[in-house]
């Protein structure tokens, strides 16, 4: 079995025990009640788990103690971060990305219960950089680039990318007049 499968294995056997608990408690309930039952059908599922990991924060060559606490990880593969809000948010994403990205694991499952069909608080998140991290751009790399990562036609925007640029050199924003 090679490590995607394994994973996927992992994140399915994790979702049955998340449905197992949303079956018998419903929406409503706070995050520490679902983690203390979710975490006991992980113990009937057979699978192992820590419960409020400490993950510490690297800055500038410094490990600082304890910064971020992770809800569990299962089987030392997968991170489960526990919500009990109506729905699933970017912040929530953002928050496992950075789990992820930070311990070098690939996959984590954000779980609400707090909705009326668990499906609908079910999140998976990969971590599509655990080897190289991409190299950062330039300001000048990224004045050629929208936010869909789709070059700018330079030749036509041209007049466009020289104003940009006079105005990150003089500090003040100067005001950009559209196309006529």
């Amino acid at each position: 079995m090679n490590v995607a499968e394994t994973e996927n294995a992992v994140t399915n056997r994790i979702i049955g025990c998340a449905i197992e608990v949303h079956r018998h408690l419903g929406p409503g309930l706070l995050e520490s009640a679902y983690e203390e039952c979710l975490c006991y059908e992980f113990g009937q599922a057979g699978l192992s788990f820590q419960r409020q990991v400490q993950l510490p924060i690297f800055y500038k060559g410094l490990k600082l103690g304890c910064a971020y606490i992770m809800d569990v990880v299962v089987e030392d593969r997968v991170i489960v971060e526990i919500k009990a809000t109506d729905g699933l948010a970017s912040i929530h994403i953002a928050q496992l990305l950075t789990y992820l990205k930070n311990t070098g694991k690939q996959v984590g499952l954000l779980i609400s219960f707090n909705v009326p069909i668990l499906k609908d608080g079910l999140k998976r998140v990969v971590n599509r950089y655990a080897g190289a991290k991409p190299s950062p751009k330039t300001s000048a790399d990224s004045a050629h680039v929208l936010d869909g990562g789709a070059p700018v036609n330079t030749q036509k925007n041209s007049a466009l990318s020289s104003r940009l640029r006079v105005s990150a050199v003089s500090g003040m924003p100067k005001p950009i007049k559209g196309p006529a």
